[in-house]
C-alpha cells in the first residue's frame, strides 16, 4: 500500500465496522501493531491492518476470546507449521458453541411452557412471572425465614 493508499482511523473503523476505541484498544492489548505515524501524527493503516482487524472481527463475531484469536493471529504466521492448534482452538470453541445451543434450547422449552400456561389476566395472577420469581417460603443462609422481609 502506497502512503496515499493508508487509511486513518476513522477510515479504518468504517471500512471494517469496528468502533475507533476498540481499534485503538486492539493495539494496546498487541492484537493490532501500532501504524506508522503521519507528518501530523495521525495513526496511518496499511491493507495489512486491514485484513488483520477483518479476521479479528469476524472470529469476535463468531465468538471467540481474545486470547483464542490472539494465538490463531500467532499461528497464522507460520505458514509451514502443522494446524493442529488451530483445530484444537476450533473444536474448543465447538464445544463451547454446541453447549450455549443446549442451553438456549432448554431455555426456549421452558419459556414456551411457561407462555403455554399463560391465561391472561393481571400481572399479579401471572404465572410467568411467578415461575421466575425466587421462592418466598425459602430460608436465609442462616436458616431463618425470609417471610416478613420487606420487598427488595
Amino acid at each position: 500500500m502506497e502512503r496515499h493508499d493508508r487509511l486513518l482511523i476513522g477510515a479504518l473503523a468504517k471500512a471494517t465496522g469496528t468502533k475507533v476505541v476498540t481499534i485503538r484498544y486492539y493495539e494496546q492489548i498487541g492484537l493490532l501493531a501500532p501504524p506508522v505515524r503521519t507528518a501530523g501524527n495521525y495513526r496511518a493503516y496499511d491493507r495489512t491492518h486491514l485484513r488483520r482487524l477483518g479476521f479479528i472481527r469476524r472470529c469476535r463475531g463468531l465468538g471467540f476470546t481474545l486470547d483464542q484469536i490472539r494465538t490463531m493471529l500467532d499461528l497464522a504466521g507460520r505458514h509451514g507449521h502443522d494446524c493442529a492448534e488451530v483445530d484444537r482452538i476450533a473444536l474448543e470453541h465447538l464445544d463451547e458453541v454446541e453447549a450455549k445451543i443446549a442451553d438456549l434450547q432448554r431455555l426456549a422449552g421452558e419459556l414456551r411452557r411457561l407462555s403455554s400456561q399463560c391465561q391472561g389476566g393481571v400481572i399479579g395472577e401471572c404465572g410467568i412471572i411467578e415461575a421466575l420469581s425466587p421462592d418466598l417460603q425459602a430460608t436465609r443462609d442462616d436458616g431463618r425465614s425470609l417471610q416478613g422481609l420487606p420487598n427488595a
